[in-house]
């Protein structure tokens, strides 16, 4: 069960991490704003600081990964649909929410401060989501 728990928690936390990184990339460059660009990166660190509390050696989580063998390693065609860099932010927004949420419960097999701190996380990333949606709008209608 350990290796089990271990690759959900390394694809969870590489996925959060990605997402996170596309959000802050759209906003710091499409869209040009220092202000929200910051609030991802901050968060951003925030989830290494929280992966830290868990104590697992990197090392554990590489031997528990089995990308060949991953059954959800297939791109469903929606996913190619994208036709906005608006579309593919709120897609790796999305991510990056319910990967928060699949951290702050694997981690409460492992260690209960992580996971209340991928809790606080998600809900960083409801507020940032308001904040941001409000943002783009505006951003989007002067275009």
């Amino acid at each position: 069960m350990k290796i089990a728990l271990y690759r959900i928690i390394d694809a969870n936390y590489n996925r959060l991490k990605e997402g996170l990184r596309v959000c802050e990339d759209v906003i710091r460059f499409a869209f040009s704003n220092e202000s929200l660009t910051r609030d991802y990166k901050t968060l951003r660190h925030s989830v290494t600081d929280a992966f830290k509390k868990l104590d697992i050696e990197q090392t554990e989580l590489l031997e528990s990964r089995d990308s060949e063998q991953d059954a959800g390693k297939k791109t469903p065609r929606y996913e190619l649909n994208k036709k906005r860099l608006e579309d593919l932010f709120l897609a790796n927004l999305q991510r990056a929410k319910e990967s928060a949420r699949v951290l702050e419960e694997t981690s409460k097999l492992v260690n209960k401060k992580a996971a209340l701190q991928f809790k606080d996380i998600r809900y960083k990333l409801y507020e940032l989501e308001k904040k941001t949606f409000k943002k783009i709008s505006s951003l989007c209608d002067r275009r």
